[in-house]
């Protein structure tokens, strides 16, 4: 089988060096009184020290001691302490090389280590056959199996054998899962697929190539075209019984790679392969597509609704000099009228000179006409806009397999009338609540109330699929929720769960919680000692938090950064990754081995950060064309890689001794960014009135306390943050260390607020209009009379009670990982007025919200370090609007994956700066301590490492020969 080179040399050192760190020593090299009495057995020092290493060296890392390997001094000195003896003593053992070969048999007899052959060496690699199927990576596999071995207490063998055989598994894995999904294929679909790399398309394009070519639209036109795709997949018959059994990290490593190979390409691969990628490709791409066309057709109407809004306004601006007129006339009338009265006169003569009754005739109807224009709303223009949906929906509804639950089954039968698979006289309006605006606009319009009703019906399934109300088959974004939601007795075994797994236990807790806040914030209250607020007549008044910085702080951060070194930023990267090795993370998506090319790399790096783009790049470079570039980009950047390269320089930052002055990595703020985009985003609804009229995208960051951002997702300008703030927690492994969550007004749902707490987290929103927040309680009745003002409701006690086993699997199912959090909690907020769960959620969330407002307005401290974190997420704004210098800042790409390649590219480079800038900020720390500066901890606290004035970000981007 092919021999691949698994480990780089910083991963092998990860699994095979000495341990050197004291947490690690003390756990693996802590001997026991067993220990010390076979050790004491040797007769001489050297032989007692050598044999005591020995020992160890066998149970961590769990290999044999090289010949004239270097033993680290903190090792020696470790195991020195606990056998009675000095560093030097260990310099004369195994002089004899029989010696060692002694203590090495004792060693086996004595604990029961055996060496890697026989028998033994046939069952870890038989393991090893059945572990590379689910191993996520080559590190991966290899560190399974060394575990493995230290389970078994099987001597590890050499680097080469490890790396040999976990090649070779890895290998035969992925040769088993190829010719598992081929074997499922007939000859007919075997041909069908393998016509996709040669049937043309249209436009020199090959049918495969052309089905992968897609992303959501804006426009009936767009969504054709999608529907083109879909049918045609539908039409091969592919079902998805082909990847039954197949590892998801498989599947989802088979789509990258067909996505980025050529036509051409991929007809040289052999023939499992191929067929499997094929497979693979068109299944996941079946889904994808029926999620993109879900997808615009919710932008289709969310246009619709603004277009309908845009011109409802338009009609009443329109109707502004109308209606000051007919005023005016009226009140010429009335005028008239009046003083007539007054006088006792005629008063149709009054009316003759006011101009008439045939002029007062045409001001009731010009005011009846204002009176409808001006008490109009958008659902009275939507249905101008039929044939945008009749030209698509007919055939969406029939191509896409859709699902729904009891309450949305008038919905589903009422679409099945519009796709033309059912034919009726009556137009079923069952699916519209009662009281719902759509049945006044349905029985006004007369003619045209069956066009309307297809609009209706559209509108509502818009919001049905952003619900779950309704789902797709076999799909990700859209699928249902019922089944994604993990089983009940799976949640009551998930160890992160900070709920009880009883309603009432958490009731009575909370109860006794709110009681016990609500007599403090009332005696606080009452004696005027409300940390910057009071309550005055029921009315709660906030005052603004001033900044506690101290004068000393400024002076110290321009000097500290006066002694930064300037720095190129190809010179930056390359030391820090020397230094961390962050570009050990993009392996290739086929072999897995880690890219060779780092200079290459790092410009592919280097360009989406900056938002150069590659050809831009290759332009500005010394070392490479478009052309490399594009290859190393097309197979070693994507999403993951990304994610895992930010996780090691936010690993390596936060263990930096610079970093303990500004947190202990357990607390965080998120916030969105916002960066504009081409004018095609005005098409996609990505206009957000709170950043103007230009289109854009919003990068939701999370930042740590010690300033790393560990997470960043790429959302549209125009939703809620809210349902994000749990993915950066939830999904990165720095973000489960957090404890405390800082948030801005934007940030906040009574939903997080719920999920938050049942997950553990302490959620802290700074809330921008929190004296209009209302406090809900359990015995409202029983309220001091201080508080009375601030009260909004009462808690639904059996809403929770009733939902509660609900409650628990939708917090286990974002621990689980099954679906991002922010994908859950969008459901949550789309359903109906009348889903329980929703409602159960929004009740803890009721009362989590009101804790933490008394506990907000009781604690300065909490107040101050809320403010303290959310500045550290907004300063890291400046730093990247600085970074993103290419394309007047512009995100141009058009396609999602591009888009989320800029906005981690530029949250990795930003991560990696601050990293340079955190080590060389500790080197300047001593360098002023030792001039007699002052440098405590409490000024040191106020420096950020975001500074970016010492780098060269501009200009030509040349790297060092020697890298």
């Amino acid at each position: 089988m092919a021999h691949r080179t698994v480990l780089t040399d910083r991963q092998r050192a990860a699994l095979f060096d000495l341990p050197t760190v004291e947490a690690e020593m003390l756990h693996h090299y802590t001997l026991s009184d067993d220990d010390l009495e076979i050790i004491r057995a040797r007769r001489r020092p050297h032989n007692r020290f050598g044999f005591a290493l020995q020992l160890c060296a066998l149970r961590y890392p769990g290999r044999l001691l090289t010949p004239g390997e270097v033993i680290p001094l903190a090792v020696t000195r470790f195991l020195a302490a606990q056998v009675g003896l000095k560093p030097d003593d260990l310099a004369g053992y195994a002089t004899r090389e029989e010696t060692r070969h002694e203590h090495l048999a004792t060693l086996r007899e004595q604990y029961g280590y055996r060496m890697f052959s026989g028998r033994g060496a046939r069952d870890l690699k038989g393991w090893l056959q059945d572990a590379a199927e689910g191993a996520r990576s080559n590190d991966d596999l290899a560190r399974r199996f060394v575990e493995q071995c230290r389970a078994t207490r099987t001597i590890l063998p050499g680097v080469t054998i490890i790396e040999r055989i976990c090649a070779d598994a890895l290998v035969a894995a992925e040769r088993r899962i190829e010719a598992r999904i081929a074997e499922r294929l007939d000859d007919a679909m075997r041909t069908r697929l393998d016509a996709l790399l040669t049937e043309d398309a249209g436009g020199s394009v090959t049918r495969f190539v052309w089905l992968r070519q897609f992303e959501a639209g804006q426009n009936s036109a767009d969504m054709n075209r999608l529907l083109d795709r879909l049918e045609f997949l539908h039409r091969l018959g592919l079902t998805e019984t082909v990847l039954a059994g197949v590892p998801p990290h498989r599947i989802a490593r088979l789509r990258r790679q067909g996505e980025r190979y050529f036509a051409g390409d991929l007809r040289d691969i052999s023939g499992d392969r191929r067929l499997a990628i094929l497979a693979v490709c068109v299944l996941e791409w079946r889904s994808a597509l029926a999620d993109a066309i879900v997808e615009t057709h919710d932008r289709i109407v969310g246009k619709t609704w603004r277009e309908a809004k845009s011109r409802c306004d338009a009609r009443a601006e329109d109707a502004k000099a109308a209606l000051k007129d007919t005023l005016q006339s009226f009140a010429t009338l009335g005028s008239a009228l009046l003083e007539a009265h007054e006088d006792r006169a005629s008063l149709e003569e009054a009316v003759d000179n006011a101009g008439g009754w045939l002029s007062l005739k045409g001001l009731v109807a010009t005011t009846a006409q204002l009176t409808d224009t001006l008490a109009a709303d958008p659902l009275a223009h939507v249905g101008h806009w039929y044939h945008r949906f009749r030209r698509y929906a007919p055939r969406m509804l029939r191509t896409l397999d859709i699902r729904a639950a009891p309450a949305a089954e008038p919905l589903l039968a009422a679409s099945t009338i519009i796709a033309g698979t059912e034919t009726t006289e009556i137009l079923p309006l069952t699916f519209l609540r009662r009281g719902s605006k759509w049945l006044r606009h349905l029985n006004a319009d007369g003619g045209d109330a069956g066009r309307l009703w297809e609009v209706a019906v559209l509108f509502h399934l818009r919001e049905s699929f952003r619900s779950g109300d309704v789902w797709l088959a076999h799909s990700r974004r859209f699928g249902d929720l019922k089944e994604a939601l993990v089983p009940a007795e799976v949640a009551r075994t998930t160890p992160k769960l900070a709920m009880p797994f009883e309603p009432d236990t958490w009731l009575a807790d909370r109860k006794a919680r709110m009681s016990d806040a609500l007599r403090r914030l009332a005696r606080a209250a009452k004696a005027g000692a409300i940390p910057g607020g009071s309550i005055e007549d029921g009315v709660l008044k906030i005052d603004r938090l001033t900044a506690a910085v101290p004068e000393e702080a400024e002076a110290m951060v321009l000097d500290l950064y006066k002694r930064l070194p300037e720095i190129r930023g190809t010179d930056l990267l390359l030391e820090v990754d020397d230094e961390v090795g962050f570009t050990e993370a993009f392996t290739h998506l086929h072999t897995g081995v880690p890219c060779k090319d780092r200079i290459g790399l790092l410009n592919v790096l280097l360009a989406e950060g900056l938002n150069l783009g590659l050809s831009k790049m290759a332009g500005a470079t010394n070392t490479h064309d478009y052309f490399q570039l594009s290859r190393l980009s097309r197979w070693h950047v994507e999403g993951e890689a990304m994610s895992r390269a930010l996780a090691k320089v936010i690993e390596a930052q936060s263990a930096l001794p610079m970093a303990r002055f500004w947190g202990a990595g357990q607390t965080a703020s998120s916030d969105g960014q916002f960066f504009p985009t081409t004018r095609q985003g005005e098409a996609m609804n990505l206009i957000n009135a709170k950043y103007g009229q230009e289109p854009g995208l919003k990068a939701y960051t999370h930042v740590s306390d010690q300033f790393g951002p560990f997470a960043t997702q790429t959302i549209p300008a125009t939703v809620n943050e809210a349902p994000y703030i749990l993915d950066g927690l939830l999904m990165t492994g720095a973000g489960q260390n957090i404890r405390e969550q800082y948030a801005d007004t934007g940030g906040f749902t009574d939903h997080v607020f719920a999920v938050t707490a049942l997950l553990g987290f302490q959620f802290i929103p700074r809330i921008r209009d929190l004296p209009s927040k209302r406090l809900y309680l359990f015995d409202p009745a029983a309220c001091p009379k201080e508080l009375k003002g601030l009260i909004g409701g009462k808690i639904k006690e059996r809403l929770i009670t009733a939902n509660w086993p609900d409650i628990l699997r939708s917090a286990a199912t974002m621990v689980a990982g099954v679906m991002p959090p922010s994908q859950l909690l969008r459901k949550f907020a789309s359903y109906p007025r009348q889903h329980e769960l929703a409602l159960a959620l929004r009740e803890i969330g009721r009362v989590e919200r009101t804790l933490f407002i008394i506990d907000w307005l009781l604690d300065a401290d909490m107040q101050r370090r809320a403010q303290i974190g959310l500045n550290k997420g907004e300063a890291h704004h400046a730093l990247k609007n600085a970074l993103r210098i290419g394309r007047q800042g512009e995100i141009r790409d058009r396609s999602a994956e591009g888009q989320h390649f800029r906005m981690a590219g530029l949250n990795l480079l930003a991560a990696i700066i601050i990293y340079w800038n955190t080590k060389q900020l500790g080197q300047a720390v001593t360098s002023r301590h030792r001039a007699g500066l002052d440098c405590s901890p409490s000024l040191l606290a106020h420096i950020s490492p975001l500074g970016w004035a010492h780098i060269l970000l501009t200009g030509e981007y040349r790297w060092p020969k020697r890298a």
